[in-house]
């Protein structure tokens, strides 16, 4: 046509090397963070609803099926107090003296252990004849079971017992709750209370054995302690006797108090003695009238009085009669008299002093002396208490252990014969009215609960393992490239499973041929054909004034569509009048050909030329039926395509099919099978990526991208392919797409924005 002498002739050197450049590192590419939304949950949710739905219809039917299959179980409780151990029932002192030193929690721990012990689960087992119970095994072999004998088997009814039976404790009480399981309700009440009843009985009969024990001990004890008391006893009275040893009470004897009393006269006597010296000392000292018994004396002091009075006398007289007169004589003489008077008696009360020192004197010596020698006695007597002391010491001691033991004996022996017990029963078990498992509704409740939850957790398990891309939501997120066009899937005659419906192309022998690389040129009202020409779209409008005229269409894996993909886009541009090459380049599985339902010879194609044994004219075919529309195959495969297609041969090749059309779309290898697309990528205006969905692996799409982006090529976008557009990973992206909508339906032409559509 002659719009292809229209185009712009690219300056591009045909003598570049197609070598990979190497670059220091590929561009650092970051991914687009979204924060999830409630709405991404819901979506899983809804994309995994039949996975949630069957798991848990699955779940509901086991449970539903399983509870109503089970047998009724009756559950009987009883309630135990548990008191301390050893209560004082008698009144006696001493029988408690342990509960100030117990842990009663430890104690009640230990109670519990017991009613949950295999001894008194065999005794009850035995009581009961449970063995006879289906339940229980259903055998009458169980072995005999004697009081403090060993089994040499452990039997198997024991297990089944102790896994019905239940010990519990009431937080903050002295309470045991005590619940056995029975098929029987009857039968669980009556194992309850039986079981409760011999662990009361072996309580007693452990304390009764004990005390028994005790009082047989104490017995013998206490005869021979009986024994040694009359002996140290009388030992004790011999030494008294013999050794003269009389006390006065536990403290003292005679020969002590003795003493004492000498200690203490000695004492007062010896006071008196001084008093009496000093006496003495004054009295014979040149101031006698300062002697106390002097001064004191009623006769010299009636002496000094009557003195005093004849003095006064004495001196009127001698001035009134002078010293000569018949009374003044008689007064003096008189005077003469009361001093003789005065000077005997003062002799007396020295005299007196003198015989009271000396007996002092005297009396103290004979007390000193009495001393000494009951000093001496009491030293004889403390050597003898020694011996004394030990033997009334042993005496007493036999004497205390006796009466102990005498006591504590007939403390056992009324203890013995007590029928008492610090175990209660508070609430004996009674018939259950109504089973207590299997609770069916409850179990189809939470059944109905694990189920929904259980699917919801394998629905999000299952969507964080599933690593694929599904929307282009993903494709933008993990690479930053626009996604240029989404291809939907729809059902076909076998149902859903194909990138597009089948299209019916009549075949050379009059059979109809299904392609759905053609469906845009058969089917133009569909919506994969829409979405084709928003591809179409999007590639024009990518780069202002001059549009991509060589397009390499390529893909990460195999079997992603990538070549439907790049014959429907060749299509597409076909049917806007300009004249479109689609180039095969796939030199090593070509489906070009085949996808066209070209009848052209396997020889003449793109390898051909590259080899030189044909040309561009004759390597290249016009579409039968599609107007504008020339494909070149592939030829014969080659043994080597990455040799040709990195050859000058392609590069001249790609340089005069710029002149003669007006679009060129190369069809290459997926990137990860060969490297022929990287090769192509240097020769092309621009790469298009296809995924498909729900199969290209994000690690796969991302290293595609690195490959293409380390070379420089320049990377148009993305084509995501074979989208369920009933999934809700489509159905919450597709609100980008809006040409969904209103094709397909027959009448209705689409709109393009270039005005080709139809052609």
């Amino acid at each position: 046509m002659e719009e292809a002498t229209k185009l712009t002739s690219r300056d591009r050197r045909l003598a570049d090397s197609l070598a990979v450049i190497p670059v220091p590192a590929p561009p650092a590419w970051e991914r687009v963070q979204r924060e999830p939304h409630l709405l991404d949950y819901l979506l899983t949710l809804r994309k995994h609803q039949w996975l949630i739905l069957t798991f848990l219809l699955t779940v509901v039917t086991v449970v539903t099926i399983a509870s109503f299959k089970m047998k009724p179980v009756y559950v009987a409780a009883a309630s135990l107090e548990v008191d301390r151990e050893n209560h004082d029932v008698t009144g006696f002192q001493g029988t408690g003296a342990y509960d100030e030193y117990m842990d009663m929690e430890d104690y009640i721990e230990t109670q519990s252990k017991i009613l949950q012990s295999e001894t008194l689960a065999l005794q009850t087992i035995k009581s009961l004849d449970l063995s006879r119970y289906s339940e229980f095994g259903g055998r009458s072999d169980i072995l005999s079971l004697e009081h403090g004998s060993a089994l040499q088997k452990r039997p198997g009814i024991l297990g089944a017992f102790l896994g019905s039976l239940s010990v519990k404790r009431v937080p903050n009480t002295r309470l045991l709750e005590v619940t056995f399981e029975a098929q029987d309700p009857q039968l669980a009440a009556q194992v309850v209370n039986t079981h409760l009843q011999n662990f009361i009985e072996q309580n007693f009969r452990s304390r009764y054995e004990a005390t028994t024990q005790a009082s047989n001990w104490l017995s013998s004890e206490l005869e021979e302690l009986r024994i040694k008391m009359e002996k140290s006893e009388d030992a004790r009275i011999a030494y008294e006797r013999e050794n003269q040893i009389w006390t006065i009470d536990e403290k003292q004897n005679i020969t002590t108090q003795k003493l004492a009393d000498l200690s203490k006269d000695l004492t007062e006597a010896q006071s008196d003695l001084l008093q009496r010296q000093a006496a003495y000392q004054l009295a014979h000292s040149d101031n006698i009238d300062s002697v106390p018994l002097v001064r004191d004396s009623p006769v010299i002091q009636d002496l000094l009085k009557r003195q005093s009075e004849l003095d006064e006398q004495y001196t009127d007289a001698v001035s009134q009669f002078g010293p000569n007169y018949p009374r003044v004589q008689r007064l003096q003489a008189q005077k003469k008299d009361i001093e003789s008077a005065l000077e005997r008696e003062k002799h007396n009360v020295v005299s007196r002093i003198d015989g009271e020192y000396k007996t002092a004197r005297d009396r103290v010596a004979l007390m000193q002396d009495a001393l000494d020698k009951q000093k001496a006695e009491d030293n004889s007597m403390s050597e003898k208490l020694v011996q004394y002391n030990i033997l009334k010491h042993d005496a007493e001691s036999n004497k205390q252990l006796y009466d102990g033991l005498l006591q504590k004996l007939k403390e056992a022996g009324i203890t013995a014969g007590l029928r008492s017990s610090n175990i209660r029963v508070v609430d004996p078990a009674m018939i259950p009215t109504g089973p207590s498992r299997p609770q069916k509704a409850r179990n189809i409740l939470l059944a109905l609960l694990v189920g929904l939850v259980g699917g919801v957790g394998l629905a999000f398990f299952r969507e964080y393992l599933d690593n694929t891309i599904k929307s282009p939501d993903d494709v933008e997120m993990l690479s930053g490239l626009p996604s240029l066009a989404v291809v939907p899937q729809i059902a076909n005659m076998n149902g859903f499973g194909r990138l597009a419906a089948a299209a019916e192309t009549p075949g050379t022998n009059g059979s109809s041929e299904t392609h759905v690389e053609l469906h845009t040129h058969r089917q133009p009202k569909s919506q994969i054909s829409e979405a084709f020409r928003a591809l179409r779209t999007s590639l024009l409008l990518s780069q202002a004034d001059h549009p991509p005229q060589v397009i390499l269409v390529t893909s990460a894996l195999p079997r992603e569509g990538k070549t439907t993909a790049t014959v429907n886009l060749a299509v597409t541009l076909a049917q806007l009048g300009d004249r479109t090459l689609l180039i095969d380049s796939d030199l090593r599985k070509p489906g070009v050909r085949n996808a066209l339902n070209l009848n052209v010879s396997k020889d003449v194609g793109l390898s051909s030329y590259l080899a030189g044994v044909a040309t561009l004219e004759e390597a290249t075919v016009a579409h039968p039926t599609i107007p504008n529309l020339v494909a070149m195959p592939t030829g014969p495969v080659p043994p080597n395509p990455a040799d040709l297609l990195s050859s000058h041969r392609m590069r001249e090749a790609i340089s005069w099919l710029r002149q003669h059309y007006k679009f060129i779309v190369i069809d290459s290898p997926p990137i990860m099978a060969a490297t022929d697309a990287v090769i192509l990528s240097a020769l092309a205006d621009g790469v298009l990526l296809v995924v498909r969905s729900g199969g290209t692996p994000k690690e796969a799409f991302l290293r595609t991208r690195d490959l293409l982006m380390a070379v420089k090529c320049h990377l148009l976008g993305v084509v995501l392919n074979a989208v369920d557009s009933s999934a809700p990973d489509y159905y919450y992206s597709y609100r980008y797409y809006p040409y969904n909508y209103g094709y397909g339906e027959e009448g209705k032409e689409p709109k393009h924005p270039f005005g080709g559509g139809g052609r």
